[in-house]
């Protein structure tokens, strides 16, 4: 199959083609889901749960007990199969449909050629992410890690459009928080966000200019990890991430956030969480959620507040 290369405008018409080819040809397998939505601290979070609990397949929040560090890497999206390659981003990354989504027009932004998940993101990947924003709002994340929800150690971010639900409500459930933080500061912090984490707000006017935007991006990804304490590190000879950690961004503004354990009560949490929008396979699951609350829940498997000295 002849690759689709990208161009200004396109993006959009492009995923909404390949979504429907992918969905006749049986390649796209969407996870039924039903929402409630649980209140907590201001924040509307969207519980999605499976329709079918007794399906089997992928949990959409995670599948880290394929992401390993160990022995030879898999490479589940290259070759890519036809159906799921929405068009090349650059010489460096390709758009990819995720075969297994709860959300439509669900994109992950993978690297051409093998860089493992736990590795810092660079300019290439930032920028690859900064064209597709350019293309229609959407709510980019990374999971840094198994720790924090990654599928694949496969590099590769992902995207998703906006609003996550419908327009009667924020387009991110989190937003309602955000709206209050002064954006004076270059990094700051989330009112009831009871974890480490950085806010920086971004300039939304560059994203017409992706590689402007791209540098701006970059610019305060790096100032979140030094606010957060990620750095690189040598592991067994290979660079990696000091931490593992999630990483949300919009055309407005990033949020960092370190993690330290991959679940709570079995409900698996990656970066959407962060956002208010989590998932559940069961009305087990959905109960806990509803006892211990999602804030409670996200501290848990945020890393822990250092004491002060």
């Amino acid at each position: 199959m002849t690759e689709q290369r990208l161009k200004p405008g396109t993006l959009w018409p492009l995923l909404q083609q390949r979504r429907r080819e992918a969905l006749a040809s049986g390649s796209l397998q969407t996870i039924a889901t039903t929402w409630k939505f649980v209140e907590d601290g201001g924040v509307r979070f969207v519980i999605r749960m499976a329709a079918d609990p007794a399906r089997k397949g992928e949990d959409p929040a995670r599948q880290s007990e394929r992401c390993h560090s160990g022995g030879p890497p898999p490479n589940p999206f290259l070759p890519c199969e036809p159906d799921l390659c929405v068009a090349g981003i650059s010489e460096t990354h390709l758009a990819l449909l995720n075969k297994f989504n709860a959300i439509d027009h669900h994109l992950l932004i993978v690297t051409r050629h093998f860089a493992h998940q736990e590795t810092l993101l660079d300019s290439a990947d930032l920028q690859a992410l900064s064209l597709c924003l350019a293309e229609y709002e959407g709510l980019g994340f990374y999971n840094g890690g198994a720790v924090a929800g990654a599928s694949q150690p496969h590099k590769h971010l992902q995207l998703v459009p906006l609003p996550l639900i419908d327009a009667s409500g924020p387009a991110i459930p989190i937003d309602p928080l955000l709206r209050t933080i002064p954006r004076d500061a270059q990094v700051g912090t989330v009112p009831g966000f009871s974890f480490p984490h950085a806010f920086v707000a971004l300039d939304a006017a560059l994203v017409t200019q992706p590689r402007v935007f791209a540098d701006a991006l970059h610019e305060g990804y790096r100032a979140g990890l030094q606010a957060t304490g990620i750095q690189a590190v040598r592991v067994d000879g290979a660079t990696r991430q000091s931490a593992p950690y999630n990483l949300l961004v919009t055309r407005d503004w990033l949020l960092l956030i370190p993690r330290r354990r991959a679940e709570f009560a079995g409900i698996s949490i990656n970066a959407l969480g962060f956002a208010g929008s989590l998932f559940v396979k069961n009305q087990e699951q959905l109960a806990v959620l509803r006892r211990w609350g999602p804030l409670a829940v996200l501290r848990a498997v945020a890393q822990p507040t250092t004491p002060a000295a």
